[in-house]
């Protein structure tokens, strides 16, 4: 798979405050990339020195596979970095038709980009007419005009209603599904889990996690159950190798998996100790619990 992207050691400095801390982590052509992290990470920073608008303190970065510079690379790139910045007293045309014109490409693709994002039907409104989730994915539109090798976002759904997240997050699906490589930060665990195929977790500028969004901790999930035997079922689970974690809550047991096991196979062992249950559903951890498991492991390393 051919590297788009490859960070190398990055680290970023303000003064006595370090923004980013020995980063690295590669992004490959054909995949959605979440960069996950609360306010203060490091995520827009990261984005900024990969974009040459913010000068790296120590570390590399290189554009795809080292062949272009990144002026040159950067010619096939997107991005939206801040609010988008349109002239409000003219049309959604007239704007792109400037950007056109400035990114040095032609005016062909205009109305293509404009009904990949749902707005072609508004092409001849002023930009001050528009909502906020429409100027969002205007500047999405914008982005577009070069057929960019890669797309980036930095929050791309911040701010907006329901309704306006969910038009973005199906316009990011869709043009990954045609191939573009995209890359977007943001600091909402389900804005990753449900548009990305790998993410990286920043905390405090460094990195926990890099990887595919499904294989995060190899998780194996986790069972809830409950018996009239309660005792007897948490010393079975205590004792046994297969479990991790054991907590018991509103009447039921959670038990984390630390391998794989089918829930038929669980409950043959408990019928076989005399353990009936009465309850018993197997469950993956959401990216969330994950999330908190990992950030709470690194804390107690730290």
């Amino acid at each position: 798979m051919e590297a788009i992207l490859t960070v190398t050691n990055l680290t970023k400095k303000f003064g006595f405050l370090t923004a980013v801390k020995d980063l690295s982590f590669t992004i490959e052509k054909g995949n959605v990339y979440g960069i996950l992290g609360p306010n203060g990470s490091g995520k827009s920073t990261t984005l900024g020195i990969v974009l040459n608008v913010v000068n790296p303190s120590g570390g590399r970065f290189s554009w795809f596979n080292g062949r272009l510079t990144t002026h040159q690379a950067l010619k096939k790139v997107g991005a939206i970095i801040e609010r988008p910045n349109f002239y409000p007293y003219m049309t959604a045309i007239q704007n792109l038709k400037l950007v056109c014109k400035i990114k040095e490409v032609p005016n062909d693709k205009i109305e293509e980009k404009l009904e990949l994002v749902g707005l072609l039907e508004r092409k001849n409104s002023k930009f001050s007419t528009y909502s906020l989730g429409m100027k969002q994915r205007l500047a999405i539109a914008s982005a577009l005009l070069n057929d960019p090798e890669i797309l980036i976002l930095d929050e791309p759904t911040n701010g907006l209603d329901p309704q306006g997240i969910h038009q973005i997050r199906e316009i990011i699906k869709k043009i990954a599904s045609q191939g573009t490589t995209i890359l977007l930060a943001s600091h909402l665990l389900d804005e990753v889990e449900k548009v990305c195929s790998h993410v990286v977790i920043l905390r405090k500028g460094e990195k926990l996690y890099s990887g595919r969004v499904e294989d995060m901790l190899a998780s194996y999930g986790f069972f809830e159950l409950k018996s009239d035997q309660t005792e007897a079922l948490l010393d079975f689970l205590e004792k046994h190798a297969s479990f991790g974690t054991v907590k018991h809550e509103n009447g039921l047991i959670k038990v984390i998996l630390k391998e794989e096991m089918d829930a038929k196979t669980l409950n043959q062992h408990l019928f076989e100790k005399g353990i009936v249950l009465s309850h018993l559903v197997k469950r993956k951890e959401s990216l969330e619990e994950q999330f908190l498991t990992l950030t709470n492991n690194t804390q107690k390393q730290a």
